[in-house]
């Protein structure tokens, strides 16, 4: 059956970069809506932005397209948006979908839920900006975001992200309860994705637990949906 999917992207992302997964999704007869969120795309001014006018934007994005039986996938840290959103949708949602992604606790920001040294990095890089927005050093995302892509694409996708608004990072929302959301909740998660580190800070089984799931597998790294937009398009279905 056909469906509806909204997708929502991590940090630094346009919609642009859900294309390939798009395009697969699409093949297979499903509706795809990919959205670029506020502050997130080429020349937005972040400053006066904050974590809840993004969630203000889903809501209103699929109210707006009068979207009907959705399902609302968020990337790492388009967990928060999605978090946010979902219960004032809950009526128009089909499945909740987490794709490595942040499942918010109470009153725990992303800041909160990453390793000690990526805390110093945005934190810092964030000071230098002059405008309280964070920007990956390419060292890092190429080695633990894009690591199963040949050097050429992990160049080509590093010069087409924008800065993002530290705030996104320090700002909270009310996580849900999977038992009385009342919509159906999933976990994938890309089984070479080091963007955390296994352990202690990993995205498994950490986030999974926190819906009380089993995460579905998917093939790749956290930017698959460059990489291996069949096999990530395929998990998503199956969740």
């Amino acid at each position: 059956m056909a469906e509806t999917f909204v997708l929502i992207t991590g940090a630094w992302h346009g919609g642009w970069a859900w294309r390939p997964l798009a395009q697969h999704l699409r093949a297979a007869g499903h509706t795809v809506h990919t959205p670029t969120l506020p502050g997130l795309a080429d020349g937005d001014d972040p400053t006066a932005l904050h974590l809840s006018d993004v969630v203000d934007f889903v809501v209103g994005y699929v109210e707006r397209h009068d979207l009907h039986d959705v399902t609302l996938v968020g990337h790492s840290w388009g967990g928060y948006p999605i978090t946010g959103a979902a219960p004032r949708l809950a009526g128009r949602l089909r499945r909740l979908v987490y794709w490595s992604a942040f499942v918010p606790a109470a009153g725990r920001s992303l800041y909160d839920e990453v390793p000690p040294p990526y805390q110093e990095l945005f934190s810092g890089v964030a000071a230098a900006s002059g405008n309280n927005t964070v920007v990956l050093p390419y060292e890092v995302f190429s080695g633990a975001f894009i690591g199963d892509a040949p050097e050429p694409v992990r160049k080509l996708v590093y010069d087409l992200l924008v800065p993002h608004p530290m705030q996104y990072f320090t700002e909270t929302v009310q996580p849900i309860d999977p038992a009385t959301l009342g919509v159906p909740v999933a976990y994938v998660f890309s089984v070479d994705d080091v963007a955390l580190p296994p352990g202690e800070y990993g995205w498994v089984p950490r986030f999974p637990d926190r819906l009380g799931v089993t995460a579905i597998e998917a093939p790749g790294s956290h930017e698959a949906l460059f990489t291996e937009p069949a096999g990530l398009a395929e998990a998503l279905l199956k969740a």
